[in-house]
């Protein structure tokens, strides 16, 4: 039996720094995904989300009600960015997803809360994610309290323990909080995500690695045939997963579905987007990439960011204005409003319009680079 050589270790051990060194993906990995984490858990992370949109129809514009709205804006919670003209308009806002809270003020508000009448105004809150939801509630179950307090002396005082007016709360989508009904849809979008990616990536990765994909380069067949060929099959199985995951998602957790044939096809149209959008990014990455160790840890580098980023696990609009720049550029994010949307809120295609719209300009610029990609690697 050989004597232990410290000289062999030291030459091992040299031989793996080196290889370590010229694997730059592998190199890259070992320093960038630290940092993604701390930089994602310590400053996109956050599970007290604030400044969440509101929009005020306010029929009344006498003092009280400006009081009401500017307490509203004084709040971390809650941002008020929109003025629609209507109820309508509101209710057309928070169907889309754009706001969380709509909150109407009665055309008689000012003048019933100095009366010392009994008056209320309605607050409609978006309950498709309960977190979010539970901080709008609390915002606005504080207004009486406080909003017009400074106001109402003297004669107008009204005595402690009565409030001058009364929120009524209208949770809308959810209005239980159940969690699974936010989550479970959502997982429909990372269950494709970490599956297409990352089979794709590194189903054509071991191609080049065995040296089968040379074979392609004696037919006739371009690299954008190459491509569609190899894609086709992919997105069968992701629409099997998709139907597994929505049956599942009613038999056990009665998560509610589409109401119509029309919010059917729009939740289609997103569902096919997305799949060929997540191959042709997993395709992508096979061609940037030369082992399948590294198509696999570049997916991750992708799905990480994609879980915390895109609203699965946190209210997306509880994210810094970074975070959620960042986000908007992920397919996952738009997705996520898609299915959310139509199973929740009975959206149909002209809700979803500019998260369609995102999709698709998604996997034309995926499918551009991988083309270009693709020519380089196989002519």
């Amino acid at each position: 039996m050989k004597r232990l050589s410290l000289a062999r270790i030291v030459a091992v051990m040299v031989k793996e720094f080196t290889q370590l060194r010229r694997d730059r993906i592998t190199y890259a990995m070992i320093l960038v995904m630290p940092l993604m984490q701390l930089l994602l858990f310590g400053y996109a992370i956050n599970t007290d989300p604030r400044h969440l949109p509101a929009a005020v129809v306010a029929h009344d514009h006498g003092r009280l009600a400006d009081a009401v709205v500017a307490t509203l804006e004084r709040t971390s919670y809650i941002d008020v960015r929109y003025l629609p003209a209507s109820e309508g308009e509101m209710d057309r806002m928070i169907r889309r997803g754009d706001i969380l809270l709509a909150l109407t003020i009665p055309p008689d508000f000012s003048q019933r809360v100095l009366k010392g009448d009994r008056t209320q105004i309605l607050a409609e809150i978006d309950a498709t994610d309960p977190i979010a939801a539970g901080a709008v509630s609390a915002a606005v179950a504080a207004l009486p309290s406080y909003a017009v307090q400074q106001d109402l002396r003297g004669p107008a005082a009204r005595p402690a323990g009565s409030p001058p007016f009364e929120v009524v709360v209208h949770r809308l989508y959810n209005p239980e909080g159940i969690t699974s009904y936010n989550i479970v849809p959502g997982l429909l979008a990372i269950i494709l995500s970490m599956t297409l990616v990352m089979m794709t990536s590194m189903a054509v990765t071991r191609e080049v690695e065995r040296g089968t994909m040379e074979s392609l380069l004696a037919t006739p067949a371009t690299p954008f045939e190459v491509m569609i060929g190899k894609l086709l099959p992919y997105v069968a199985v992701g629409i099997i997963q998709t139907a597994v995951v929505l049956i599942l998602a009613r038999v056990l957790f009665s998560v509610p579905m589409a109401q119509s044939l029309a919010g059917w096809f729009a939740l289609s149209v997103g569902i096919v987007l997305f799949i060929i959008g997540n191959l042709a990014l997993g395709y992508l990455i096979s061609t940037l990439v030369r082992s399948q160790l590294q198509a696999m840890q570049v997916s991750m580098f992708y799905i990480m960011p994609s879980l915390f980023l895109s609203g699965f696990m946190f209210p997306f609009r509880g994210l810094p204005l970074w975070a959620q720049a960042i986000g908007e550029v992920m397919p996952i994010t738009h997705f996520l409003r898609i299915v959310r949307g139509s199973l929740l809120k009975g959206q149909m295609l002209g809700d979803m319009g500019p998260d369609l719209l995102a999709l698709g300009a998604f996997l034309i610029a995926v499918a551009a680079l991988t083309l270009a990609r693709s020519r380089t690697t196989l002519d």
